[in-house]
């Protein structure tokens, strides 16, 4: 028989007392909820179950009580740290989950120079974490734009990825040991080490498991040197998304690793005022970082390449991207512009981020906007249409789309599903079609699983896998990267 919220409740407290148990109505609908449903939430709209409570653990041992708790008696749990994920990955779709917040472990537990590591808690947040290394000329080199909210528990468990990540890496490349909590109360640790061959790396069985197979409690990343006054810039402007992705090819060919390599269409450089200076044309910009050798060869290399296209590409001044970099994130003061935007016009704002090899990424780019604009049946309401890439490799990159609209066919109750996800389907069909895959790096969430089978096609038995084998009882984030049926929508 299952227990009432009152029940759940008071055993909850009795675990790990009551005073780490929040069972605030506003609390409650707060973390319902993340910023996939920031319009009708803005609009005070909560239509998903509300949990029983928020359980705000200290340590990985509370966090083992709570889920042998949760296991034993079937109740859905939803891990959580800085809520800023995307995709609805932190709904709360079952009545009486407990949301197991991690928040409040917020401890960054040592910073070793020697072996250029840091171990955190899950609950430090990256830019906390980010101004604590570079005191000591160090830094993590993850920097996505989230970097004041987010959380690292969160981080890895999203396999989120940074701005500069072509340097980098992503998430999975800065990890290296980790500690999580499996639904059956089991405390893994996975050890601090450069690099094993004992069998697969089953770091990545927890990073990226968006808490659908575990609580991510503790992480370790690698450290880097911090050289910002060796930062070049390099800016163009041209009229071809199509070079655009060539020249992203050949930079990443020929072997250089700038920290940044991003490529906008000419709609999405509007936003970030490159109109100024790129009127109806796209921009690709560069920056090398690292010591002043390395830094001076990558940007010197980056010239050799921009010389075999000086007739279809012009330079822009540095200065002018290096002051629209340093205000590129977006932290609780951006949020409440944004929040304050959305109230005041019925304006909204979106992305759908994907990824493909060199051969297709151009074709998922125009088709998937050529798509938009033939089949959607509410375009005259779109203000903006476009996208960008911002992650490459040596065998292809991303595009993030983005798209802004003003809610004029519905009601806000219907706007994720009349405009967000509407978009969202078309953008990831055609990237299917192509051959690319549907997350690049917010994740599957709940909203991206209608296409799971068909991204991972016969490796989908691996995935389905890992669920039975660690979570048999189904209790860990229900609906999140594995579907459900009669998702409340």
């Amino acid at each position: 028989m299952a227990l009432t919220r009152e029940q759940i409740v008071e055993k909850v407290s009795s675990l790990i007392g009551k005073e780490h148990v929040i069972t605030n109505i506003d609390a409650l609908k707060v973390n319902s909820h993340d910023r996939y449903r920031k319009y009708e939430t803005l609009m005070g709209i909560y239509k998903l179950p509300l949990p029983a409570a928020v359980v705000k653990v200290q340590s990985a041992e509370q966090a083992s009580k709570v889920l042998a708790f949760c296991n034993e008696n079937k109740i859905n749990c939803v891990p959580r740290t800085g809520g800023s994920a995307t995709e609805g990955g932190l709904e709360t779709i079952v009545e009486n989950s407990i949301v197991l917040d991690g928040s409040e472990m917020n401890k960054i537990i040592k910073i070793n120079e020697q072996d250029m590591l840091v171990t955190a808690q899950c609950g430090v947040l990256l830019q906390d974490l980010e101004d604590q290394v570079r005191k000591l000329g160090l830094t993590t080199g993850h920097s996505p734009q989230s970097k004041p909210i987010a959380m690292m528990g969160g981080l890895v468990a999203t396999r989120s990825i940074g701005q500069f990540s072509t340097l980098y890496g992503g998430i999975e490349d800065m990890l290296v040991g980790i500690e999580a909590v499996f639904p059956n109360g089991h405390i893994a640790r996975i050890k601090n080490v450069p690099r094993r061959a004992c069998g697969p790396d089953i770091r990545h069985v927890i990073m990226g498991n968006e808490g659908a197979l575990c609580f991510i409690t503790e992480v370790t990343v690698r450290l880097f040197k911090y050289t910002p006054e060796n930062h070049q810039f390099r800016c163009y402007r041209l009229d071809s998304m199509e070079t655009g992705f060539e020249i992203l090819r050949e930079v990443m060919v020929n072997g250089y690793r700038p920290s940044i390599a991003r490529l906008y269409d000419a709609e999405d450089g509007t936003q970030h005022g490159f109109n100024q200076f790129a009127p109806d044309q796209c921009v690709l910009i560069f920056m090398a970082e690292g010591s002043k050798r390395l830094a001076e060869a990558t940007a010197l290399g980056i010239d050799d390449v921009m010389a075999q296209y000086q007739d279809v590409c012009t330079t822009v001044d540095s200065k002018i991207i290096e002051k629209w970099f340093n205000n590129l994130n977006w932290g609780p003061e951006k949020l409440e512009e944004e929040r304050r935007h959305i109230a005041a016009k019925h304006h909204m704002g979106f992305t759908t981020e994907v990824s493909g090899n060199w051969s297709i990424i151009y074709d998922i780019y125009k088709n998937a906007l050529a798509r938009i604009r033939k089949d959607f049946p509410h375009l005259e309401d779109i203000t903006m249409l476009g996208g960008h890439s911002s992650h490459s490799y040596l065998t292809g990159t991303n595009v993030y789309f983005v798209y802004d609209y003003y809610v004029k066919a519905c009601g806000p109750e219907d706007e994720r599903m009349k405009y967000h996800q509407a978009i969202h389907s078309l953008i990831l069909e055609e990237t299917l079609k192509a051959g690319g895959s549907i997350g690049h790096h917010h994740g599957i969430g709940k909203y991206r699983t209608e296409w799971i089978q068909r991204e991972h096609d016969s490796a989908y038995y691996i995935m389905e896998g890992l669920k039975k084998q660690f979570d048999p009882n189904g209790i860990m984030n229900c609906g999140t990267i594995y579907p459900v049926k009669n998702y409340p929508v």
